[in-house]
């Protein structure tokens, strides 16, 4: 288990286990690949970052991370794998996330992308994301670092 400190200074745990914060966690992060670029999406307020968001009621975490792709970036999950979970101790509330990582098979056009401008597909997410103010403050963690490498020693994961 990691414990780093978020952007806003909350504390946050982070482990690649099956749930080991909650069981029926309420919200999911889901970084993706399609066509070997990175598919990220422009939130209207935040900046660039991998889709994500509440489960909605009658929900799965599987079943809204694939949602939160579809509506925010237009993409079509070829293959969700579950890669951990993280708790975020608030000021305000805390909260557990699933992360997953998800292949894309297909990138629909469409007319609304909620509260995103749609999707951003990058070759490479560049070195400085931490201070660069065109991403969110999701993208500014440890969560992204600690994912990304789980991700690079699970390689098939990402070409599969």
């Amino acid at each position: 288990m990691k414990t780093f400190y978020d952007y806003y200074n909350n504390k946050v745990q982070l482990a690649f286990d099956s749930q080991p914060f909650e069981s029926y966690p309420k919200h999911v992060w889901v970084i993706c690949r399609y066509k070997k670029k990175w598919l990220l999406t422009r939130h209207k307020n935040r900046g660039l970052e991998f889709p994500g968001g509440k489960v909605e009621k009658n929900e799965s975490p599987n079943q809204a991370a694939i949602r939160e792709v579809l509506e925010e970036t237009g993409g079509e999950v070829e293959q969700l794998t579950y890669l951990g979970q993280y708790f975020v101790w608030g000021k305000r509330e805390q909260l557990a996330k699933n992360i997953y990582f998800a292949t894309v098979k297909t990138l629909q056009e469409k007319n609304d992308y909620y509260e995103t401008d749609g999707p951003v597909l990058l070759e490479i997410l560049p070195k400085n994301i931490k201070t660069n103010k065109s991403y969110s403050f999701m993208m500014k963690d440890d969560v992204l670092t600690y994912s990304l490498d789980y991700i690079k020693n699970k390689a098939e994961l990402m070409y599969s």
